[in-house]
């Protein structure tokens, strides 16, 4: 992973005294300004914008049991970088972070320091502590003042168990809770968005409406009350405001990345991105089940035919959940087997298979929830899948923690962190369903590819679904942490294939009227709006053979090298576009109303010629296609045309 540091740190240091102290770091572009104001009472923070409060004044600090720091006097630090760094995959693989920082240090026998970074992009602070026995933490006071309540805000409510929950979209000064990312907008047409970087070892930041009417972090509890217990020297995840002139803007920053450290895996050649099938949709159709018996999915039967898919239609890798015993157990004791297949699933001659034809045998491990079991048996299991060529692993964690834990809280992060690590240790990437949110260490630990953490594919199939909506606030909010596995790309939006089945299981509720909410050409597209390392074709595979439309699926590339988001609005309507060798892919989609865009093409190489192919709606007929293609250059400019829940998908290839 290469590093070119641009702009040497340089360092200053004063002392202040606390009474009335203020203490600022500007952005690179002097646009931003962060001010921190500290006296014998405490610390408080703003933020302004071109000289226009963007965060009025809002507490800082954490809470710790029978200890209180001493603000009475300062130590400034001032510092500074411009560096660019290179990714092993990434939405894009070189990112810039240029930053102006502050650290303001408190305290002797107990440091307490502030560390302030600004970018032109937004602004983001952490506590560090040093000089101190281990703490026990009952709280944080940090507040997030914004300064237009009469603005927009887009996110779901707080909760720490999950984030599968739809948006609301909210006046600021009536959101009484909130999960982060937090995203916004003023009156003026600036736009924001709240969240955190670098979360190991602590609990999740939520946002709670305090008794000053301001929104709170607020961090999970343990059992006992306790938010955290921490080491004396310790760093908090940063609090990160993201900061941008349009929506698409948020999308395209890299604030996130920037404030985690660089890879800790010093050999990256093994992780790759790809694209996969798998048993899986099936089962949430209810044509399929988890368990041994006439319906099982994960046979080696099918076991064969998917992997057969894959290799003819240029797909890299296949899932299979339920081959492993114990899911019989689900919504019991939760006992997973994670070494033993079932019977009818030959996993020695599956793997031999996979290896033969090339292509990559995923495992998938369903804990339940049942934390301590999974973690007696991590280093067993993981060595067991690398014996058999596996390097890549979906979890899932559907269930309640054992000893009253929440998923969000500080035991369940650092469980996260430990299958993610212990993971790095047996070659293996990871793909994490009902995660812990997405802060930004896929930098730092680069085998952490994508994760679920919102509403996926699987609530169309037994809950009134997700609709176009959701699909265009998604980007705005869930994705600026990090990519997302959804699941895209069902072909059959109607599930004739599945209605057909007469013996059709309604798995978790009713589904006789559950459908897709959008068109097709709107699935096709989310394979490039829903930004993933490991893209699925989710769909049953019998619903892809023969269909024209997947050729777009065979010509995607999932190892894109640069991607912008070109133009939205949230909840309205979204364009991206991806670069993966000499390829582009484009990606769009709207709300319920249809909707005509002008795009230039000026993101093109210039000079080259390319051959595009055009995925779009037909008026009247959701579940159809229309193909256009066309040779374009960098010069040009086109129309997307989309209907009601649809959408535009376009490939452009070089022409030789």
């Amino acid at each position: 992973m290469q590093k070119f540091v641009i702009t040497i740190l340089t360092a200053a240091l004063a002392l202040t005294p606390a009474a009335g102290a203020v203490h600022s770091v500007s952005s690179p572009d002097g646009r931003i300004k962060f001010m921190l104001n500290n006296s014998k009472q405490g610390i408080s923070y703003e933020v302004n914008v071109d000289g226009t409060p963007f965060i009025g004044n809002s507490a800082m600090g954490l809470e710790a049991r029978e200890v209180m720091w001493d603000y009475s006097r300062a130590r400034v630090e001032r510092s500074g970088a411009d560096e660019t760094y290179t990714l092993p995959w990434g939405e894009n693989t070189s990112c810039r972070s240029h930053y102006n920082e502050m650290a303001v240090t408190f305290g002797r026998k107990r440091e307490f320091t502030v560390r302030v970074r600004a970018f032109d992009d937004g602004v983001a602070f952490r506590y560090e502590l040093a000089k101190a026995d281990s703490l026990v933490i009952t709280g944080e006071t940090t507040q997030f003042n914004i300064a237009a309540p009469q603005g927009q805000s887009w996110s779901i409510p707080a909760s720490f168990e999950t984030y599968e929950l739809n948006y609301r979209a909210l006046p600021i000064g009536d959101v009484t809770d909130a999960n982060t990312p937090f995203t916004f907008a003023t009156p003026e047409g600036l736009y924001g968005s709240i969240h955190e970087a670098a979360l190991y070892d602590f609990p999740e930041m939520t946002l709670r409406r305090d008794s000053t009417g301001v929104l709170r972090a607020d961090l999970a509890p343990l059992p006992d009350g306790v938010k955290a217990y921490i080491p004396g020297h310790f760093n908090t995840p940063w609090r990160s405001i993201q900061i941008a002139p349009s929506a698409v803007g948020l999308i395209n920053s890299c604030l996130i990345l920037n404030l985690n450290e660089p890879s800790k895996i010093t050999d990256t050649g093994w992780i790759k991105p790809q694209k996969y099938c798998g048993v899986w949709w099936g089962m949430h159709l209810g044509t399929q089940v988890w368990t041994m018996g006439p319906r099982h999915g994960a046979t080696t039967e099918n076991a064969i035919r998917y992997i057969d898919f894959a290799a003819d239609n240029d797909l890299q890798g296949v899932l299979f959940e339920g081959w492993n015993e114990g899911w019989e157990n689900w919504g019991g004791n939760q006992h997973f087997d994670y070494l033993k297949a079932y019977p009818d699933f030959d996993i020695d001659s599956i793997a031999a298979y996979c290896r033969a034809k090339g292509i990559e045998l995923w495992m998938h491990n369903e804990t339940g929830g049942n934390i301590p079991e999974y973690e007696a048996v991590l280093d067993s299991a993981f060595a067991y899948y690398r014996s058999l060529g596996v390097h890549t692993l979906k979890t899932g964690y559907a269930g309640g923690f054992k000893g009253g834990y929440y998923h969000h809280s500080q035991y369940g992060v650092r469980h996260y962190q430990r299958v993610v690590e212990t993971a790095a240790r047996y070659g293996l990437m990871l793909d994490a369903h009902e995660p812990i949110k997405e802060t930004g260490i896929r930098r730092t630990w680069p085998n952490m590819m994508t994760r679920e953490g919102a509403r996926g594919m699987e609530w169309n199939a037994w809950s009134e679904g997700n609709s176009a909506e959701y699909l265009c606030t998604l980007p705005f909010v869930r994705l600026i942490s990090g990519p997302m596995d959804y699941t895209p790309g069902i072909f059959d939006i109607d599930y004739l294939t599945a209605k057909a089945d007469t013996g059709r299981i309604e798995w978790n509720g009713p589904n006789a009227h559950c459908r897709i909410r959008t068109t097709l050409a709107r699935q096709i597209a989310n394979w490039v709006i829903i930004y993933s390392p490991l893209q699925m074709a989710a769909d049953l595979v019998e619903n892809y053979e023969g269909h024209p439309a997947f050729q777009f699926f065979r010509d995607f590339d999932a190892d894109c090298q640069w991607s912008e988001a070109l133009q939205g609005e949230i909840g309205q309507y979204i364009v991206v576009a991806r670069r993966a060798g000499e390829k582009y892919y484009v990606g769009a989609g709207t709300d319920s109303q249809a909707r005509t865009l002008t795009l230039p093409l000026s993101f093109l190489k210039p000079g080259v010629t390319y051959r595009t192919v055009a995925y779009g709606d037909v008026a009247g007929k959701p579940a159809s296609v229309s193909f256009t293609s066309e040779l374009h250059t960098s010069a040009d400019t086109i129309t997307i045309g989309m209907q009601p829940t649809g959408g535009q998908a376009i490939t452009f290839i070089p022409v030789e």
